[in-house]
């Protein structure tokens, strides 16, 4: 099943409960795309698409500067994963494509 497309997120963060709109896509192994939250837009490429599995990394500037790191599985029209939140742990996350 394709990565590609909108998924309607939850983050479980720290800082409670985070709604966010991931859009993903895939080229052959590769993966781009962004996510739209609270902080804004957060563009991201460099990503790998392996299977079901994903992961990819994004580079906050707001509220602070932090590097989130991504891993994740794609079940059908179901995401889920976790996230290294930098030096505040880790969060898991999931969602449905939308």
């Amino acid at each position: 099943m394709s990565a590609d497309g909108d998924w309607k997120v939850t983050m479980n963060s720290p800082m409670g409960s985070q709604q966010a709109t991931l859009t993903l896509a895939t080229d052959g192994g590769s993966l781009s795309g962004k996510i739209v939250g609270p902080q804004g837009t957060q563009e991201f490429d460099g990503g790998t698409a392996e299977g079901d599995s994903l992961t990819w990394a994004i580079n906050m500037t707001q509220p602070m500067p932090m590097k989130l790191e991504f891993d994740a599985k794609v079940d059908g029209d179901a995401i889920k994963g976790n996230v290294k939140l930098g030096a505040f742990g880790n969060a898991t996350f999931e969602g449905t494509r939308a």
